[in-house]
């Protein structure tokens, strides 16, 4: 049996991760998180003594190597250090995305790999969805042709940017990542693959026009549980109260023992959006080359009705149309001529980021029980944020980066 160490006990760490590598035959048998009710409740879950339970990374790789794996989720700003501590132990490392804030410390982490026998795996669930494996098969295939161009979309829901980033961790960066590196590594990771090859430039621009102080509505107090607003669109009460109180995003505002209620009422999810608390942009478009000739447009935008990716492949004899939460496929063929019927399909897209979560789990056992290679080598997963450094360099100074 796998045993594996998590360091960081959040969403991401206790609740996804842990629990799949629990539910995939793997056992978590050390815990680092620095929240001592947070440690206990979910030490408690997966049967974890006081013994195992450390609050810093430091009284854990202390021990010596006494784990088969490293899960690294902590927050963005606290990964390269425990990653680098993993290495040097020889651990194989499932690091939570972005894996840094520096864009130097890319290189230190593949400096650190080669130099130990353990191997990282960075969190880009999207390569291990059924949907997103299918579009990779066509493009691969070569009823496309030659590729040419990558449109892709990530709307991240209004609801969803308001809860992540204006309210919630990453609504600063620093110490949290950039919204792009934050959000949508995944989709620059995607069109890396995609394109087969890395990125040579890129240009960028995005903005954060409303969720200001310049925008709140007349009238509206500092709390949502306060306000006399009804037709607010980001009333934490509405929002909030849409979901089910054991699932996400319910269940972060209520980690450590809180009732919604009492989250909405204290804590920062049941604050105003125009409190000015946050400074991502709230809309970006990124425009970028890769070595080949490919060119790539991913937009990233928090003003969407849902929470959904759509992408169009654009090649020379060929297009297809993809969208990913309806696991909906559409190939149009270019050889059978003008108005000919598409060919459509459907994907299987349940569970978490469309079952990404569960594949790359899966994915990593096999690679840690010796039966199959690391999911992705370091090197290309680190173009996606190589990709986004640049990508935010250029929408400050107004120029195209190259890589």
């Amino acid at each position: 049996m796998i045993r594996v160490a998590v360091i960081g006990c959040g969403n991401r760490g206790a609740d996804v991760y842990a629990r799949h590598l629990t539910d995939q035959g793997a056992k978590v048998a050390w815990l680092v998180d620095p929240r001592p009710d947070r440690l206990r409740e979910v030490a408690a879950r997966f049967g974890v003594g006081p013994e195992a339970c450390f609050a810093g990374g430091a009284e854990f790789f202390a021990l010596g190597r006494v784990a088969d794996a490293v899960v690294i989720a902590t927050p963005d700003d606290q990964h390269v250090g425990p990653c680098l501590a993993a290495l040097g132990l020889g651990y194989d490392v499932l690091l939570e995305k972005p894996v840094c804030l520096d864009e130097a410390d890319l290189e230190r982490l593949l400096a650190a790999e080669a130099a130990s026998s353990g191997r990282v795996t960075v969190c880009h669930v999207l390569r291990a969805t059924a949907f997103f494996q299918a579009v990779h098969e066509v493009v691969a295939s070569g009823r496309l042709g030659r590729l040419v161009g990558l449109q892709h979309a990530e709307n991240v829901a209004f609801w969803h940017y308001a809860h992540s980033y204006v309210r919630g961790n990453w609504r600063t960066s620093p110490p949290a990542a950039p919204f792009l590196l934050a959000k949508s590594c995944h989709d620059l990771d995607l069109l890396r693959w995609f394109a087969g090859s890395p990125p040579v430039r890129v240009s960028s621009v995005g903005t954060r026009l409303h969720f200001r102080p310049e925008e709140v509505p007349a009238g509206a107090s500092g709390r949502c549980m306060t306000c006399p607003l009804t037709d607010c669109a980001y009333d934490a009460r509405r929002i909030y109260g849409s979901f089910a109180p054991d699932v996400w995003p319910n269940t972060v505002l209520t980690a450590g023992g809180l009732s919604l209620e009492e989250a909405l009422l204290w804590g920062p999810y049941g604050a105003c959006v125009y409190n000015g608390q946050n400074d991502v942009v709230e809309h970006q478009v990124v425009t970028a080359e890769f070595a080949g000739g490919v060119t790539a447009q991913l937009t990233v935008s928090a003003f969407t009705h849902n929470n959904a990716r759509t992408l169009k492949l654009l090649g020379a004899r060929g297009e297809l149309r993809g969208h990913m939460e309806r696991g909906e496929l559409e190939l149009h063929d270019f050889t059978a001529g003008p108005g000919a019927a598409p060919e459509r399909w459907r994907v299987e897209v349940g569970g978490n980021h469309g079952g990404g979560d569960e594949g790359l789990v899966a994915a990593w056992l096999r690679f840690l029980h010796g039966q199959a290679p690391p999911p992705t080598p370091l090197a290309e997963s680190l173009d996606s944020h190589r990709l986004a450094f640049a990508a935010e360099r250029a929408r400050r100074a107004g120029t195209v980066q190259a890589l």
